[in-house]
């Protein structure tokens, strides 16, 4: 019996209305943008549930670090931007910048940034198809006031 990571990943989506679908993911039900030449509705489409999924692999690898490298952090946010190019329609490159509220060392903050980078799925599978780059900045915690 595995105790790993699932090696394989399924999930289902449907449209539900013009213009609007869902993807259940876990046991999760994302409802997402399907419209095509259509002004937003407001919901993400499936370029921004992409680089979802991109942030998602930094976050989730920021936790896996925490518990290999033993790593303490106390918060971190994400702000990812994708790109894409018309012709032929591809992402061309995704920028991010990782900030991690933390006492460690710039040394150990390097350190989880070159795994982030080595061992994140989703990361290398964009890595592999266009640019990828960005960082991590340190935020120092705040004293506790006595």
């Amino acid at each position: 019996m595995s105790t790993g990571p699932p090696s394989s990943y399924a999930i289902q989506a449907r449209t539900t209305a013009p213009g609007r679908a869902e993807v259940v993911a876990g046991q999760e039900t994302i409802v997402f943008d399907a419209s095509w030449g259509a002004e937003p509705v407001g919901l993400p489409g499936p370029a921004e549930l992409l680089a979802a999924a991109f942030a998602a692999c930094l976050l989730k690898n920021l936790a896996r670090a925490g518990q290999l490298l033993e790593f303490r952090y106390s918060y971190a946010e994400v702000d990812v931007t994708a790109r894409r190019q018309d012709s032929p329609p591809k992402f061309v490159e995704v920028a991010y910048e990782l900030r991690v509220t933390t006492e460690e060392t710039e040394h150990r903050v390097d350190l989880v940034h070159l795994n982030l980078r080595k061992y994140g799925t989703v990361f290398n599978t964009l890595g592999a198809a266009c640019d990828v780059h960005g960082q991590v900045v340190v935020v120092r915690p705040v004293p506790r006031q006595p």
